[in-house]
């Protein structure tokens, strides 16, 4: 039987998908860049945004 005209389940044998592990370092990164980001966003982002709201230049 040739490929063009193989059956899905005899196609399928062939394909062995993986994915790949998100190393520990990588997750703490990410995790380091989201607390970055939720305490610039509360000491310096709100409070400018509160202040342009209620008293604009």
């Amino acid at each position: 039987m040739s490929v063009d005209n193989a059956a899905p389940e005899q196609e399928h044998q062939h394909h062995a998908y993986q994915s790949n592990v998100i190393p520990w370092y990588v997750r703490g990164i990410w995790l380091l860049f989201w607390i970055f980001v939720i305490y610039y966003g509360i000491t310096y982002f709100l409070p400018a945004i509160q202040d342009e709201a209620f008293f604009p230049k």
